[in-house]
């Protein structure tokens, strides 16, 4: 039988010192209790083979920085972040993105990964160390975790599906098949040719969610392949997810700068990158435009999703935290702008060419109605001019604008599937730029995908049953479990579910996350104590706007954000975009009542952990939670905002036991209070 022994086992936040019973001199028993100052460990009993392992840890700093810079750095700087320039002002937009950047962004990334450093434990562990109220934070933040996870290997599932057909000469989507009397299919020819390639070779998308066909077997062989390579990366933690950042947070820099140089020498070009950052000024007075800077620089850091407060765990106490903020912010800021340039340098090179067939279309019907002379390239712009608008429509003219054309942007699976794959088919050698695309939509993805599980398995290794596992065991059963619920993806209506997840599962959630963090760390913790934890770790000590953006900016910033989320859910009839096979078009259609009713449990799930652990611990519903109030273990370091959550304890304790303020572990025994 393995021998009992006394060791420092992981805190959780509300464990209760061992009830150790021994011998008195009067030949009567007595019962120690050992209260220790607020460690990450804690002393209790248990049965076990050897000693405790220590916490993983980083093999180096440049595997840290490169692994927060895999996790932070996604598919949302790629075709998220050059929409929302060029719909929301331009290059004007650059300033309340970096408005809220300061603000926002910046000052909740040092909450996450300072906190995380401090406690060296995951998400559950941390809140549940600053109070045990409070833990039911981490476990919101797992459950949102998991529905982000579930879809966003979707969307690798999917670049898998593109990288093998990029392989092919020519390119798959370069042209519309044909039927059986040689001409091409309608549904082909009333949209594009990379239009049908995404909705019907690819999805197989049904006409809506309430007829979502039967499952396509090759989605789910890529899905299979999807979460098999993310498994064999995040089995065994930091120790074999640390390598593979390397690859996945590099290479897309260096894909990037090849298209970078590709780009600027593309006809066209200039235009499409004047098109994007000439500033529309007055686009600053309209309040969605903060909205929006908002929304992005939260979502484009990952914040309140467990894996910051992870990869801070992972840290040494030393480390300069602070300094990482600042190197992974303005890094996460450039990309972003970088990969914006490049972007639409390659979708003005598109839209040149689309303008020139225009031309050259309209040219041979005004040819054909002898409107204008056979070799006459000079008096194509006096024939438009001529026509009215009567005449334009009967004689089938398109209008050939070049402003019209990068004013048809995309974002997300549109920009990436649909349009930069059609910039890509007229680029001399598609192929090649084709899987240099799709590789670096793979190594984006899977830097994040990384992230996203690395922060959900270390809350869940934060409990103590799960901690007894192997964590491949542990990873395995998650891989799996998300792999099976994802046949969903795997349907016709595979992109209307992922854009309800995306729209409902992770947005209120992890905002309402956020905003308990940054309660929970600035006003129960302790503003004072957490600036003292960031000097005792760096030397450096935070001033006033650290002060004020924790404090006050911070906080009225992500309460605007939950607002305008809410409000926009509810003012907005919530739509989805199908597939009409028919017209070759998408259609806006209305989220059937049970889909909506799915999206609110979601919603719900995300959310209501906080006040349901808060409720139970605070009336004491449950055993464990009851012993732990009999014990009276809590913080030993209180702030004025922590007294009041404690006061209804200290009011059962009695008034001869020493005070709870002390550093120093304090001895007693509860027969000394029997008289």
């Amino acid at each position: 039988m393995a021998a009992t022994k006394i060791i420092d086992a992981p805190r959780n936040g509300h464990e209760m010192a061992p009830l150790n019973t021994r011998a008195r001199g009067d030949g009567t028993h007595g019962v120690t209790i050992v209260l220790t100052a607020p460690q990450r460990n804690s002393v209790q009993s248990v049965d076990i083979p050897g000693n405790e392992p220590e916490r993983a840890a980083w093999s180096g700093k440049m595997q840290f920085f490169l692994s927060i810079i895999g996790y932070s750095v996604g598919l949302g700087n790629i075709w998220r972040f050059p929409y929302l320039c060029q719909q929301n002002g331009g290059g004007a937009f650059l300033i309340p993105f970096m408005v809220m950047l300061i603000l926002e962004g910046i000052p909740l990334f040092l909450i996450e990964l300072g906190i995380g450093q401090r406690m060296r434990l995951g998400a559950l562990g941390v809140w549940n160390t600053i109070h045990p109220w409070l833990g039911g934070i981490g476990i919101s933040s797992c459950i949102v975790t998991l529905f982000v996870a579930l879809y966003y290997n979707v969307i690798i599932t999917w670049v898998f599906f593109y990288l093998f057909n990029s392989f092919r000469y020519p390119l798959p989507w370069s042209s519309c098949p044909l039927n059986g009397t040689g001409f091409e299919l309608e549904e082909c020819a009333k949209s594009s040719e990379t239009t049908y390639f995404w909705y019907r070779t690819t999805l197989d998308a049904a006409p809506s969610m309430d007829e979502p066909g039967g499952l396509k077997w090759w989605i789910v062989l890529c899905l299979m392949l999807s979460w098999t390579i993310v498994f064999f990366i995040v089995m065994k933690g930091i120790q074999s997810s640390g390598k593979v950042v390397y690859f996945t947070s590099l290479f897309p820099y260096i894909v990037l700068t090849i298209f970078f140089i590709r780009g600027i020498t593309l006809r066209g070009a200039g235009a499409g990158l004047m098109h994007m950052y000439t500033p529309k000024v007055e686009k600053l007075l309209e309040p969605t435009v903060w909205l929006d800077a908002a929304t992005q620089v939260f979502y484009s850091f990952g914040l309140a999703f467990g894996s910051l407060i992870a990869f801070g765990s992972y840290n040494t106490p030393k480390n300069n935290c602070v300094r990482d903020v600042l190197l992974v912010s303005v890094c996460n800021a450039v990309t972003a702008i970088y990969a914006s340039v490049v972007i639409f340098a390659i979708l003005g090179f598109k839209a040149t060419v689309n303008v020139d067939r225009c031309i050259a279309s309209n040219t041979e019907i005004l040819v054909k109605n002898k409107l204008l002379g056979l070799n006459d390239t000079q008096g194509y712009e006096q024939a438009m001019s001529l026509l009215n608008g009567t005449e334009l429509t009967r004689l089938q003219l398109s209008e050939c604008s070049l402003a019209h054309e990068l004013d048809n942007a995309a974002e997300g699976t549109g920009l990436a599937f649909i349009v930069f794959t059609q910039a890509i088919v007229e680029l001399p050698g598609a192929p090649f730029w084709a899987v240099l695309f799709f590789t670096m939509l793979l190594s984006l993805g899977l830097g994040s995908q990384i992230g996203i599980l690395e922060g959900m398995l270390c809350t869940l290794f934060d409990i103590d049953i799960i901690k007894r596992v192997k964590k491949q065991h542990v990873t395995g059963v998650v891989c799996l479990f998300c792999f099976i619920v994802g046949f969903i993806f795997c349907t016709g209506a595979g992109e209307y579910w992922l854009k309800m997840f995306d729209s409902f599962a992770g947005t209120i959630g992890l905002v309402v996350v956020a905003l308990m963090e940054m309660i929970a760390v600035i006003f129960i913790y302790g503003h004072e104590r957490f600036t003292e934890d960031i000097f005792q770790m760096t030397g450096y000590r935070p001033g006033r706007y650290w002060q004020w953006t924790w404090r006050y900016i911070g906080p009225v910033i992500m309460v605007c954000i939950l607002v305008s989320s809410v409000v926009f859910m509810v003012i907005r009839n919530p739509t989805y975009g199908a597939w009409n096979a028919d017209l070759g078009m998408i259609e806006q259609k209305s989220y059937p009542n049970w889909v909506m009713g799915i999206a609110l449990s979601m919603i719900l799930a995300g959310v209501l952990p906080m006040p349901i652990v808060f409720l139970m611990r605070s009336f004491q519903c449950l055993k464990v939670d009851l012993d732990i109030h009999q014990g009276s273990i809590r913080r030993n370091e209180t702030t004025a905002s922590t007294k009041e959550m404690i006061d209804n304890d200290d009011d059962n304790m009695s008034p001869d036991m020493p005070p709870q303020d002390s550093l120093a572990a304090t001895r007693f025994t509860i027969g000394d209070f029997e008289n």
